[in-house]
C-alpha cells in the first residue's frame, strides 16, 4: 500500500506529531499534577464512604442479630412465665376445688349427724308418746277392769289384803 496517495490528514506532518506529542504531555502532567490527584482523592473518599457503610451496615446486621437473640430470650421467658403461671392458677384451682370438696364433706357429715340427732330426737319423743298413751290405755283397762271386779265391799278387802300381802312379802 502506497502511502503516499493518503491524504494529508491521515498522514501526518512530522512537526505536527512534535507539537501534538508536547500538547499531551503538558495535559497530561496538568491532570498528573492536579486532575489524577482530585480525582484519586474523591475516588477515596468514595471508598472511605462505602467502607464506613459496609462497617456500619455490619454493625447494624450484629445489633439486628443480638436484638433477635434478646428477642428471642424474652419470648423464651414470657413463655417460661406463662407456663409457670398456668402451673399455679392450676394447683390454685385444684386446691380450691380440693378446699371445696372438703367442705362439703364437712358440710354433708354435719348436716347427717344433724339428721340423725333430730331423727333419734323425734324417736324419743316418739317413744315418750308412745309411753304415756300406753300409760294412760293402762291405766283405763286397769280402772275398767277393777271397777268390774271391785263392783262389791268383799272384793275390794280381798284386793286390799292381797296388795298388803304382797308388799309385806317384797320386803
Amino acid at each position: 500500500m502506497d502511502f503516499t496517495k493518503l491524504p494529508s490528514i491521515l498522514t501526518p506532518d512530522l512537526g505536527l506529531l512534535f507539537w501534538m506529542l508536547i500538547a499531551f504531555l503538558v495535559v497530561f502532567f496538568v491532570l498528573a499534577k492536579y486532575g489524577f490527584p482530585a480525582i484519586i482523592n474523591m475516588v477515596d473518599e468514595r471508598k472511605r464512604y462505602i467502607d464506613e457503610s459496609l462497617q456500619k451496615a455490619h454493625e447494624a446486621s450484629e445489633r439486628l442479630e443480638n436484638i433477635k437473640q434478646e428477642g428471642e430470650a424474652i419470648l423464651q421467658e414470657a413463655r417460661e412465665k406463662q407456663a409457670q403461671m398456668l402451673k399455679e392458677a392450676a394447683e390454685t384451682r385444684d386446691a380450691i376445688v380440693e378446699k371445696a370438696q372438703e367442705k362439703a364433706r364437712e358440710e354433708s357429715a354435719r348436716l347427717l349427724n344433724d339428721a340423725k340427732v333430730e331423727i333419734e330426737q323425734q324417736k324419743q319423743a316418739a317413744i315418750a308418746d308412745i309411753r304415756e298413751q300406753v300409760a294412760t290405755l293402762s291405766v283405763e283397762i286397769a280402772e275398767k277392769v277393777l271397777k268390774q271386779n271391785l263392783k262389791d265391799d268383799k272384793s275390794q278387802m280381798d284386793l286390799i289384803d292381797r296388795m298388803l300381802d304382797d308388799v309385806s312379802s317384797n320386803k
